[in-house]
């Protein structure tokens, strides 16, 4: 098992209204240049938040809601520093509740 730190917001907040693309293009590149292995992934409309123990943490962001999701406390913990209207937490997978941490619920 393995726990799993995110960042949550909206989706058009994160996507359309921050200029987040660029901070992960930095971040990746940065990744490469250390020749250290992605651990971070945005995704949109994340499976764990439809678990009964994530309900509270789902009616504090408007949906739909995109989730930065990583094994690296220290980068969600930046990334909270660097933006607002955000809500992070973390979940240990998997399990009964989370099977699959990267799972979508989107069709796109």
């Amino acid at each position: 098992m393995q726990t799993y730190y995110y960042l949550l917001a909206s989706q058009k907040f994160l996507l359309e209204e921050e200029p987040f693309e660029e901070v992960l293009r930095e971040r990746t590149r940065n990744y490469h240049e250390r020749e250290k292995e992605i651990d971070f992934w945005l995704v949109k409309h994340p499976a764990f938040l439809e678990t009964s123990t994530m309900a509270a943490i789902k009616a504090k962001c408007p949906q739909p809601a995109v989730a930065i999701i990583s094994t690296d406390k220290q980068f969600i913990t930046w990334l909270k520093l660097r933006l607002e209207f955000v809500v992070t937490g973390e979940f240990v997978a998997p399990s009964a509740d989370i099977p699959e941490p990267l799972a979508s619920l989107s069709t796109v």
